[in-house]
């Protein structure tokens, strides 16, 4: 008769990743861009109308007004 053997499964033993060293000044420009760009999308969404507007008319405000009201600003 043919006997049917399980093979003991040797755990792989685990490996050593190196992480890159990353210093703050390689980073601390990307975060800084990082921020700005969040700034600048913040102050569109939230404040771009009515009396604190860089731009005349309402086309900034009708381009993002369902993002106004999914962040839960209100504009009208």
């Amino acid at each position: 008769m043919f006997e049917a053997t399980q093979s003991e499964a040797i755990p792989a033993k685990p490996v050593a990743v190196a992480m890159p060293p990353f210093s703050l000044s390689q980073v601390l420009p990307w975060l800084i861009f990082a921020a700005l760009l969040f700034l600048v999308a913040w102050y569109f969404v939230s404040a771009e109308q009515g009396a604190t507007s860089l731009f005349s008319g309402t086309a900034v405000h009708e381009w993002l007004h369902d993002g106004r009201h999914l962040l839960g600003f209100p504009c009208h």
